[in-house]
């Protein structure tokens, strides 16, 4: 009887919950409202010790252990972050010493150390009963020193060795060897067939989602143009996600039409790290850049976000640099990833704010025993994102930008959010006008942090305190809704009746027994 008391008493509760929501749903899902969580496959998580041949976790040049098991085993610590999509670093076979996978022996199989084809595909599909997408990076630029393959193929398969001395040479950049790396000859048709076969391999396989095609800048664009075209014929939904290296803006035009789905955009890192590794940074130059970016790029909603990566110092260490506390500044780092265009992309540790120099360095195991702090601010961000349709899909204007003080405008049909960020070490007090946003009858509601603004005849005074940011939507004012409180009313009065009419049954029952 108690357990139906509880129900009939939920039940009005829950009607009148709906009544107040009303979301802006998004269309069909596409690419720019992903959020991917990067990891490296060694670095993550040791999930099985059967494969921990030569192992050293101590040791940051040797394997450390991480495995398919270890990333299947943690689903739902990304997961609970909201990411919506994990990317892995390379998986193939690599020859010894080549634990972050880019020293590749065979694109055929599987590192030893990271488990089996069977276990890389029970972690796919894992992943998808968990509403995650898998991409793996794809590096086609090159194979590991003393390979199977450049010891099997010859000299047809691969450039003369000969290192790039100058990185801004097209044509070192295309045929040098890179670290001392066999430089594949991608002019070879057999090259070009074994390396787009292998690709097509590993989606038949495993039902992967995407590639990141590390490197790609030493890849000439017609091969990337014959490869994207025939990956796109398996799935045509499939993405291809382009890292052009630090010189990629010098690049745009030449890659222009090889069939990427985005680009990994290095410019607006740059710029990025400068605004947000200390406090009282202006980000007036994110914005500029920004602009640029959108009248040049044909997707631009569909570019890659980042602040690091395998191949850059870790952020934080920039952070530490300036003397700052980390995860402060993440937290305001991450509040204008996720709120800007573009498909972020987390390195992995982001989540506990680790340190690290060049590689190595920047490649540490995953420490999970640590403050949740910015793990729960991930959460929270990921959650807006997916709520907001206007922070993945909508129009971007600055209004405000001083000294650490930035606020701006998302706009996406009949949605307004207004982002707020306090990168300063002072209260902040910003005057919204009616041109800048229209405030008859309006209120900005903070979805962040609960703030809320009300709109006068002068527009919006927004308040925020040091280290603090706010995701506002606008709204209708809240007033006395009288239909709404009518409503209420008759929901309470009806299921009391209910209520009432159901004890006087039971209790006739009783007295007929």
């Amino acid at each position: 009887m108690k357990a139906k008391l509880t129900v009939y008493f939920l039940i009005p509760l829950l009607l009148i919950g709906s009544l107040q929501v009303q979301a802006l749903e998004k269309d069909e899902g596409k690419w720019q409202d992903e959020i991917i969580y990067f990891l490296m496959v060694d670095r993550f998580n040791n999930g099985d010790l059967k494969n921990d041949a030569n192992v050293n976790a101590k040791d940051p040049e040797a394997f450390n252990g991480g495995d398919f098991q270890g990333i299947l085993d943690r689903i739902d610590h990304i997961k609970g972050m909201g990411f919506t999509a994990i990317m892995l670093s390379p998986i193939f076979d690599n020859v010894d010493g080549g634990y972050h996978g880019y020293w590749v022996n065979d694109f055929y199989k599987t590192e030893e150390h990271f488990g089996t084809i069977k276990q890389l595909k029970k972690l796919v599909d894992k992943a998808h009963k968990s509403g995650l997408k898998v991409l793996i990076d794809f590096p086609a630029n090159s194979t590991g020193p003393d390979s199977k393959l450049f010891l099997e193929k010859g000299a047809e398969w691969f450039h003369e060795k000969t290192e790039i001395s100058d990185s801004s040479s097209r044509d070192e950049q295309l045929n040098g060897w890179v670290e001392g790396l066999p430089d594949l000859n991608h002019e070879n048709p057999e090259v070009r067939a074994y390396l787009i076969d292998a690709a097509k391999y590993w989606m038949k396989e495993t039902n992967i989602d995407g590639y990141r095609l590390s490197s790609a800048e030493h890849v000439p664009a017609d091969f990337w143009r014959e490869f994207t075209e025939a990956v796109k014929a398996q799935k045509e939904e499939f993405y291809l996600i382009a890292d052009l290296g630090p010189t990629s803006a010098e690049l745009k035009d030449e890659y222009k039409d090889a069939g990427f789905s985005g680009m990994y955009d290095y410019e607006l890192n740059g710029e990025m790290r400068s605004s947000f590794a200390q406090t009282n940074q202006g980000t007036g130059a994110i914005f500029a850049k920004w602009k640029e970016i959108e009248s040049a790029a044909k997707k631009t909603y569909e570019t890659a976000s980042f602040y690091d990566g395998p191949g850059m110092d870790r952020f934080t260490r920039d952070m530490l640099e300036a003397k700052q506390y980390p995860v402060s500044q993440w937290k305001q780092a991450l509040n204008y990833l996720y709120t800007a265009p573009g498909i972020p992309i987390v390195f992995y540790g982001t989540e506990i704010a680790v340190d690290g120099g060049s590689r190595p360095d920047n490649m540490k195991l995953m420490d999970f025993r640590t403050e949740k702090e910015l793990i729960d601010h991930l959460a929270k961000l990921s959650e807006l994102r997916h709520t907001l349709p206007s922070l993945t899909r909508g129009t971007m204007e600055l209004l405000y930008d001083k000294d650490g003080m930035t606020v701006f405008k998302r706009e996406y049909e009949k949605e307004t959010a207004i982002v707020a960020i306090n990168n300063t070490t002072k209260t902040q007090t910003v005057q919204l006008t009616p041109e800048q946003l229209d405030s008859e009858g309006k209120e900005l509601r903070g979805m962040l942090g609960g703030d809320k603004s009300i709109g006068e005849k002068e527009g919006f005074t927004l308040v925020l305190d040091r280290d603090e940011s706010e995701i506002y939507v606008l709204a209708p004012k809240l007033g006395l809704n009288y239909l709404f409180i009518v409503t209420v009313v008759a929901i309470w009065i009806f299921f009391i009746s209910f209520f009432i009419f159901l004890a006087r049954r039971g209790k006739k029952r009783r007295m007929a027994e």
